[in-house]
Order: C-alpha cells, then sequence, then structure tokens
C-alpha cells in the first residue's frame, strides 16, 4: 500500500513514477491499481500540459459545489465528492512488459481526488504475472 497526502485542494496527483518503481521487477503482467475510498478515483491521462486542470474543470462543471447533493456531511458540496468516483473510477488496470508500464507516450497514472475533508489518501497496486 502506498500513502499520499493530497492536501486541502482539489488534486490531480500524478503517480506513475511511484507505479513505474513498483513494477520495475515484475516482468510481464497486468497491474491493477486501486483507490479504497468512496471519494477518490484513478485516472490515466495527460498531466503537466493542462489536461489535469482541464479535468478539475470539468468535475467542477459536471459535479458543482453547492446544495444539490443529498449526502451532506463534510465541507459544502461534499456530497459531490461521493459522486465522482461514478464518473473517476477507484481503479485502472495497465498492462506491464519487461517491467515497464505500456503506457502511450503522454499517459500518466493519476490519483482524482476532489474531497478536501481528507487529506490523506492510500492506493493499493497488485499484479497478475503473465
Amino acid at each position: 500500500m502506498h500513502r499520499y497526502r493530497t492536501g486541502d485542494v482539489e488534486r490531480v496527483l500524478d503517480i506513475t513514477d511511484d507505479v513505474s518503481d513498483w513494477v520495475a521487477e515484475r516482468g510481464d503482467g497486468l497491474l491493477h491499481v486501486f483507490v479504497p475510498h468512496a471519494t477518490a478515483g484513478i485516472a490515466i491521462l495527460e498531466t503537466g500540459a493542462g489536461s489535469d486542470d482541464d479535468l478539475l474543470a470539468a468535475l467542477a462543471d459536471l459535479l458543482p459545489v453547492d446544495d444539490r447533493w443529498r449526502h451532506r456531511h463534510g465541507s459544502h458540496g461534499h456530497g459531490r465528492s461521493h459522486v465522482m468516483p461514478a464518473l473517476v473510477p477507484p481503479y485502472a488496470t495497465v498492462p506491464v512488459l519487461g517491467g515497464r508500464l505500456m503506457l502511450g507516450t503522454w499517459q500518466s497514472i493519476c490519483l482524482v481526488d476532489l474531497n478536501i475533508d481528507n487529506a490523506d489518501r492510500e492506493v493499493r497496486f497488485s499484479f497478475v504475472a503473465g
């Protein structure tokens, strides 16, 4: 299990380096990345060129911070964080060949967290040898 601190702001956190290090000696197979939280997800996308901010903006448009949410504990609009994993699932599976992630040139594995009430996250990596 890997631990990450996402802070008190909505965040797309690139965890690709940690995942790459973890699979480096594992050969061929499938990597599965899972976040065991009701308010976080895993996304594969380009980072650093604005796409991570675009994802947060799109989620803000789809899931506004307002009083529409029936799930009302926590900060204002917190219920949206519980809906987000239906759009950005809490898992991703990536092929691995020779201990290398078979991601596209610009793809990164990211932890997506809209929940400003819980800054500590766990992410589980598992591997099925092929």
